[in-house]
Order: C-alpha cells, then sequence, then structure tokens
C-alpha cells in the first residue's frame, strides 16, 4: 500500500526526524538512508519496521541535527566535494538545472566527521531515534487507512458483483440437464425414424444421467459460496489479513474454472468469465494488503 509518514523527537542530544515512504509491493522491502552518528542504530529501525509492517517498499529516511555539546562537528570538506562533483557530472548527463542541496550532501556518509569525544550515547540516541520512528509509522498508518478503506469498499463490491454472478449460474445449472435430455431425445428419434428401430426409454434416461453427473456443479457452487463468506468475513478482520485474502482469492479461481470446464453451457459460461474479471481485480488489489 502506497502512503508517507514523518515523525520528530528532542531531547537534550538533538533532533531525529524521520520519513517513511512506501509503495506497492507484495513483500516487505526495506531502503533506510540514515545519518552517520546513527549508523549503528540502523538495524534496530529496520527490526522495529518490521514489527508494524509486512508488505511494501519502503524508503526510510532518518536525520539527526545535535545540540549543545552534541552539535560538534567537522565538514570533511574533500568528501563533498566529490560528491558535489559526481552529482554535477549526472546532472550534466541528464541535461539537468536542478540545484545541488548543500543540507543533502551534509546527511551523506563521510560528510560530517566526529572524534570520540562527539560520540553519542548510543542507548540515549535510540530512544529519540525509536519515538520519532513510531510516530513516522503512526503517521503512515493513518495514511494508509485511508487506502485500506478504499481498496475494502471495492473488494466487497467485487465480492458482492460474483455473488451475483453465480445466483444467476445457481438458477440456470438445472435447465443444463434438460435441454440436453431434449436434444438427446429429438435426435435420437429423427435417427430411429430413418432407420425403422426402436430405443428403450431406459437407454436415454442412462446416458442423461450420466450427463448430469458429468456437468453437476453444485459442490463447486457451494464451496465458491463459502470462499465468499469466508473472505467477505476475514476483509471485515481487524489483523492483517493480506496473505490469507490471497489465499482464499487462488480458492474462488479454483472453483469458478471448475464450474466453467464442467457447466457446458453458454449462457454459464459468461457469468464464469464475468466472475473471473472480478477475481483478477481481486486479487490485484490484494496483493497490496498487509
Amino acid at each position: 500500500m502506497t502512503g508517507q509518514g514523518s515523525g520528530r523527537s528532542e531531547n537534550e542530544l538533538g533532533l531525529v526526524s524521520v520519513e517513511i515512504r512506501s509503495v506497492n509491493q507484495r513483500g516487505l522491502r526495506i531502503a533506510t538512508r540514515i545519518a552517520e552518528p546513527l549508523t549503528p542504530l540502523e538495524s534496530r529501525v529496520e527490526q522495529l519496521i518490521r514489527t508494524r509492517l509486512k508488505r511494501g517498499s519502503l524508503q526510510v529516511n532518518v536525520r539527526f541535527s545535535a545540540t549543545g555539546a552534541n552539535s560538534a562537528g567537522t565538514v570533511n570538506s574533500t568528501v563533498v566535494l566529490s560528491y558535489a562533483a559526481q552529482l554535477h557530472r549526472i546532472r550534466e548527463s541528464l541535461m539537468s538545472n536542478d540545484p545541488i542541496d548543500l543540507a543533502y550532501l551534509l546527511q551523506l556518509p563521510g560528510a560530517i566527521e566526529t572524534t570520540e569525544r562527539d560520540g553519542l550515547d548510543v542507548e540515549q540516541a535510540w530512544a529519540l531515534v525509536e519515538q520519532a520512528t513510531l510516530a513516522a509509522l503512526e503517521s503512515l498508518d493513518a495514511m494508509r487507512a485511508t487506502e485500506g478503506e478504499a481498496m475494502a469498499a471495492q473488494l466487497q463490491a467485487d465480492s458482492d458483483q460474483i455473488s451475483v454472478h453465480l445466483t444467476q449460474i445457481v438458477e440456470l445449472a438445472p435447465a443444463v440437464v434438460t435441454q440436453y435430455r431434449d436434444r438427446l431425445e429429438n435426435r435420437i428419434s429423427r435417427l430411429l425414424e430413418e432407420r425403422g428401430l426402436q430405443l428403450g426409454q431406459a437407454e436415454i434416461v442412462r446416458e442423461v444421467q450420466l450427463f448430469a453427473d458429468r456437468t453437476d456443479i453444485s459442490e463447486e457452487i457451494t464451496r465458491l459460496t463459502s470462499h465468499l463468506a469466508m473472505f467477505a468475513e476475514t476483509l471485515q478482520g481487524e489483523e492483517s489479513s493480506g496473505r490469507k485474502l490471497d489465499f482464499i482469492i487462488q480458492e474462488m479461481f479454483r472453483e469458478t474454472n471448475t464450474i466453467g470446464s464442467k457447466a457446458n453451457d453458454a449462457q454459464i459460461g459468461g457469468r464464469v468469465v464475468e466472475i473471473k474479471c472480478a477475481i483478477e481485480r481481486m486479487r490485484e488489489l490484494v496483493q497490496n494488503i498487509e
């Protein structure tokens, strides 16, 4: 799911700001850019995020501004100029006039040198980073929740549409055997009349029964109805359910496929196509749900 969240935290060490940007992805991928004094905390930041999120491609930016005695540090002009030169060459190759942001350059690794005296207390720094990261996650969750509500409404609409088509299939199914029996009797009657032969009714009944067994879709209809009910229940649940919804959709598609192959009827086949289209729309949305 897409979204953006930011958080800030400040104490005697300084100010930490965290920004998290998320775009759709089936799994979870985290790319972190963290201010150099806080690099020992990078793995903790990622671990914290993984406890809250299960899917998405995330870009995490962690910035730090020291205050007071902790603000000491020396700009490594050689490193900064090297970064600037590289960006300048890239800008020329892209024929871009975008300015190079000095504040951004100072956030890059090696731009600010600190001495041992300037080192931060790891646990004090983590208290700042953790608070800011949690605030960013809360902000991101709020934005993703809004998108999630819209996605849930669309999924429910597609599910309801499947129910409508399934009801129509239930109504059409009994006529399939009746129409086959009528066609069979008419065809056999014409052939027997042409040859002056007779065929017992029992043979016709046996053939119709075999056809009815081959085209019986009652079990598939029952299972698909059950999957729709489970999908609606899971969609309304409070826990992360993206993977479960994905599995239910796979089962729905399997039953729909079987209905289409067994029904042997053009009208039912048309409803099956509509159901498959709805399932495919649902599958695409569910890939982005936690």
